[in-house]
């Protein structure tokens, strides 16, 4: 009983497997035009075309994809796209209120938003049969860039002062948002039965790149509001905000590739 339960379990597994993958006789990405992988994180090609400045984006919602052609032909300029997203730029902080009524402070800035992190660029496993490159190949896995923090609001200006009471004081200015983390680079893992120069191709007309992202930047402290004059005393500036700290860049992902003649792994950094 047990092995039948586990016959049945494996067959529904090789299925699912098949199903999740994308399968052409013949794929040609005409020149200029993109091809994007959806509903699944793998293609299998028995002919893969790529014309001059054609594209195949990988799909971002699945982490690994993996694409496996027997004869795979690239004109020039072609890329295979898995980059991750920049996060977004934190917003800049609300200027302090300015007040209106004599001898009163003003409102201090708010401060501004974090930056969002980066996304981490796509893994992605390419195996091939035959790889013929007639130009160059990109394939851009690089991590996104952090996003950037928001400057910190302008601190409100003070309210005039009276024969009675001095000038108000200006708003401290709110602190800036801090930058983010850089996405991390995606891993590159090429293997090809037929290509023995495959070596000789990376870094000049087969280009990996798996950088991290770059580090968003700490926005700038806001500006302090300006004192309220009086006829007696005026009142006093307003501080600057602090500015926010500096992200992390992003760590740089594993390239490695197999060969009949040469197996290699490297560490692609900056």
């Amino acid at each position: 009983m047990n092995r039948i339960v586990g016959s049945i379990l494996f067959i529904i597994f090789v299925q699912s497997i098949s199903f999740a993958q994308i399968r052409y006789e013949r794929l040609e990405v005409k020149a200029k035009q993109s091809f994007t992988i959806t509903g699944s994180d793998i293609l299998v090609v028995d002919t893969l075309i790529m014309r001059d400045s054609a594209r195949i984006i990988l799909n971002p919602a699945i982490r690994e994809n993996i694409i496996n052609a027997k004869v795979a032909i690239i004109g020039k300029g072609c890329v295979i796209f898995g980059r991750g997203a920049a996060g977004e730029q934190g917003k800049v902080g609300m200027v302090g209120i300015r007040e209106g009524a004599p001898c009163r402070n003003g409102g201090d800035g708010s401060d501004g938003l974090n930056g969002n992190v980066g996304k981490d660029g796509l893994n992605l496993s390419l195996y091939l049969g035959t790889l013929k490159i007639k130009g160059s190949l990109i394939v851009d896995l690089n991590g996104g860039d952090g996003g950037d923090g928001g400057r910190g609001g302008r601190g409100g200006d003070g309210g005039s002062g009276t024969r009675v009471c001095r000038g108000g004081n200006g708003g401290n200015g709110g602190n800036g948002g801090n930058g983010s983390n850089g996405g991390s680079g995606g891993n590159a893992t090429i293997i090809c039965k037929a290509c023995s120069d495959l070596h000789l191709l990376n870094g000049h007309q087969l280009l990996l790149k798996t950088y991290g992202g770059f580090a968003g930047t700490g926005g700038e402290g806001g500006n302090g509001g300006q004192p309220g004059l009086g006829p007696t005393q005026d009142g006093r500036n307003g501080k600057r905000g602090i500015a926010g700290s500096n992200g992390v860049v992003g760590k740089t992902g594993i390239i490695s590739f197999e060969a009949p003649a040469v197996k290699v792994e490297l560490d692609n950094n900056k």
